[in-house]
């Protein structure tokens, strides 16, 4: 049975812009039937180039007994490519230019996140997704020790997007990003800022428009003084220096309760002499327990559909999506991370950051 997609607004979208600008993205663990399945409707709708990592022959056996197409899908064994040498004496030239000597690249490399992550760095490919058949760690070590940082961003986080057009207050338009929902468990003020600003920045480019950014704890605007919420009040006063001196189109606002932040209506009661604003588009938490739940109890309880995450201050585009990812989820996420691409490109045609 072919993979059938539940269509959205936010992926619709998506794959009408992918349709004029195809992106190359790499599968890093290609020896599974949900990626298989999705490579081959990304094909039919001509949004995006599947390569996958993995044994070829399984790969094209597991294929055959499901009736999976790969037709213009890239199969690729890391252990048989002729990138490998090269691959390895760039890892391990740029481990020593961190301070770590490694005896062989190669036996690194050719682990699928590495080598996909160097596909991904090296410009072969425009974008990663794994995480489908591996712990976090594992990609999110693999990334980090092969992609460039962001000069400007002070420590890798991760972003989510959630769609929920049935659900009220949910963003303007159904559409809500969510960050850091996977890697920073205690952000500091910084930490905070950067999130709120670069995850603004993400929504615009998805989004258009002016994106409203709330900065969320237990406090609305010194409710509470308590040491998280000055935090907060702390990190949103620092983002907003940073939009005006960047000159972007975002609105930051904080530290805003949850309710204040999405439904007007709580806005107007807790801040009579603010003007009348709209839901939040992007939700920024000040702790990885508070956004982890909130992300499950969406998803799971209130029906909102997933797409990432987004690994977020790396200069190429890259999505860490769970063991138990549904092919809804993985075909989102191609196309969010496909997307991701085309900015990246506008923003550095001479492929540096």
């Amino acid at each position: 049975m072919k993979f059938s997609h539940k269509t959205n607004i936010f992926t619709t979208s998506l794959a009408e812009k992918l349709r004029n600008h195809p992106k190359r993205i790499v599968f890093t663990e290609g020896e599974d039937l949900r990626v298989l399945r999705v490579a081959e409707h990304l094909v039919e709708q001509e949004v995006v180039l599947p390569v996958l990592l993995g044994d070829r022959e399984r790969i094209r056996a597991l294929a055959a007994e499901n009736n999976v197409s790969l037709q213009f899908v890239n199969v690729l064994d890391p252990s048989k490519s002729r990138e490998l040498p090269r691959f390895a004496e760039m890892f391990e030239r740029s481990s020593r230019a961190r301070g770590v000597e490694i005896a062989d690249g190669t036996e690194i490399v050719v682990r699928p996140a590495y080598f996909g992550a160097m596909m991904v760095q090296y410009g072969l490919v425009d974008g990663l997704i794994g995480g489908n058949q591996s712990l976090p760690a594992s990609l999110f070590r693999a990334l980090l020790q092969t992609i460039k940082p962001l000069p400007d961003v002070p420590r890798v986080f991760s972003a989510m997007v959630l769609v929920a057009e049935h659900l009220e207050h949910f963003g303007r338009d159904g559409v809500l990003f969510l960050a850091d929902c996977g890697l920073i468990p205690e952000p500091d003020i910084k930490e905070l800022a950067s999130m709120a600003v670069e995850t603004g920045k993400l929504a615009r480019h998805y989004l258009g428009g002016k994106p409203m950014v709330a900065m969320l704890s237990h406090s609305t605007k010194g409710s509470s003084m308590t040491p998280t919420a000055r935090k907060v009040a702390a990190a949103t006063a620092l983002a907003q220096v940073a939009v005006k001196e960047q000159y972007l189109e975002l609105e930051i606002d904080g530290e805003l309760q949850a309710d204040v932040a999405l439904d007007p209506r709580a806005s107007e009661v807790k801040l009579p002499d603010r003007k009348v604003r709209h839901s939040a588009d992007v939700l920024i938490f000040p702790n990885l327990d508070a956004a982890h739940i909130s992300l499950n109890l969406l998803q799971h309880c209130a029906g909102a559909q997933n797409y990432g995450q987004l690994v977020m201050g790396l200069a190429r585009p890259a999505a860490q999506i769970p063991r138990t990812v549904t092919e809804e989820t993985l075909y989102g996420t191609a196309l969010t991370v496909g997307y991701e691409a085309i900015k990246f490109h506008q923003l550095y045609p001479e492929g540096e950051v």
